[in-house]
């Protein structure tokens, strides 16, 4: 009962005509130092689309105010008390770079107030912070997130914010709570550095003059984007080059798969616009691998309908001119290197008229033309040189497949 009547006595006479308003300093140009230490319990979420970093932290501060000093052996000894936050004069740092209009703290816990005047205050906080975030290698991507702290409406004439100093250490980084700490399961932190930060080109009597940056440098772990995306997308472009092993009269399963291959890419490539943030400061990799493919998915589909019409002609329908025998048959295979038959190049010659026969051998003839079709006996080489057509049509296909990739390399 004595200590805790000393006690109250000790509060009563720490309190008794204190103006938590004023800056504790005995003159005018007395600066206090503050100093900060953050300490992390949680690495809550980093959401890519608004750029928001969110964290559970405790923000260590430390000064001295000379009002709270007392002698010890006048307090049956009393080193140490306890005062609300509320009823000391308390450094409005508070961070900067905040996206939920929060500035302070989410709890105003107790101070601790030494003897000698030294009061230590640990609040507790779960901060939003802007961060920049940079996609070019999403999945595979570092992030650099910085939470700024600074005072509100002293300067650097007034208040000076240090790191915390132990044990002679300058502690520049970020502690982490090793019974609090929860990890995420989306991001590890790598790196955790801190430092003050001087702008020059302002002066002392700016409150932006000074702050106390904390960085906290985390990479994303990839399994499940590499399960979920980049699998797929890689399986999926092979099936696509699997589309010109079908047979030339195959043309319409070629245009089905070529269609239900762009449809999946063109839901993988919305799957990933969902995550990443809306700017065109960098474009992932993955999505220019995946416009690649729907690129020369497109090339197969149009070839594949090229193919498509060409093979449903037939020699009673469609003749082939001398241009596309030309183009085609001549200079065409030479390039790609494909072997000709002579008699595939020269032109069919022209039908003979029909002379009188005798009726055995028109009965004769009745047979035949009853065995063979009337279009495949008059135009049988054409038929062949419209098969060698889809050929020359399908590799030129796959040389513009392979030409592809030279398109959409950067320029040195």
């Amino acid at each position: 009962i004595l200590a805790h009547n000393e006690e109250e006595r000790l509060l009563n006479d720490l309190t008794n005509d204190y103006n938590r308003n004023l800056r504790p300093a005995k003159k005018d140009g007395d600066i206090i130092s503050v100093s900060i230490k953050l300490t992390l319990t949680n690495l809550i979420s980093l959401n890519e689309k608004k750029e928001a970093l969110t964290t559970n932290v405790w923000v260590e501060m430390q000064w001295k105010d000379y009002r709270l000093s007392w002698d010890p052996e006048k307090y049956s000894g009393i080193k140490i008390t306890r005062i609300p936050s509320t009823m000391v004069w308390l450094p409005d740092v508070g961070l900067e770079n905040n996206l939920d209009g929060t500035f302070n703290i989410a709890h105003y816990t107790n101070t601790l107030v030494s003897s000698d005047g030294s009061v230590y205050w640990l609040p507790p906080a779960i901060y939003e912070s802007s961060c920049p975030v940079v996609v070019t290698y999403f999945p595979f991507d570092w992030q650099n997130c910085s939470m700024v702290f600074q005072s509100q409406t002293y300067s650097s004439n007034e208040i000076e914010l240090l790191l915390t100093v132990e044990e002679g250490v300058t502690i520049e980084w970020i502690t982490i709570d090793p019974e609090a700490f929860t990890e995420n399961g989306e991001w590890v932190i790598k790196h955790m550095p801190a430092k003050k930060i001087i702008d020059h080109r302002l002066t002392p009597d700016d409150i932006n003059y000074q702050s106390i940056v904390f960085y906290l440098i985390i990479q994303r772990k990839p399994l499940f984007y590499i399960i979920n995306i980049i699998v797929p997308c890689v399986l999926i472009s092979f099936v696509s080059v699997l589309v010109y092993f079908l047979p030339a009269k195959a043309g319409g399963q070629k245009c089905t798969v070529s269609i239900n291959i762009l449809l999946a890419q063109t839901v993988f490539l919305f799957l990933i616009a969902k995550k990443i943030p809306e700017t065109s400061t960098a474009v992932p990799l993955i999505v220019k691998y995946l416009t690649f493919l729907i690129v020369v998915t497109i090339t197969i589909v149009v070839n594949a309908v090229i193919v498509l019409n060409v093979s449903l002609r037939t020699p009673n329908t469609h003749r082939m001119s001398s241009s596309i025998r030309e183009l085609f048959l001549r200079k065409l295979p030479r390039l790609l290197r494909m072997h000709v038959r002579h008699s595939d190049i020269t032109p069919p010659p022209a039908p003979l008229t029909r002379r009188c026969s005798s009726l055995g051998l028109m009965i004769k003839a009745d047979e035949y033309m009853l065995k063979k079709p009337r279009t495949e006996l008059m135009f049988e080489r054409q038929k062949e040189r419209d098969g060698l057509m889809k050929i020359v049509l399908e590799k030129i296909g796959i040389e513009c497949i392979l030409m592809l990739p030279s398109l959409f390399q950067p320029s040195e």
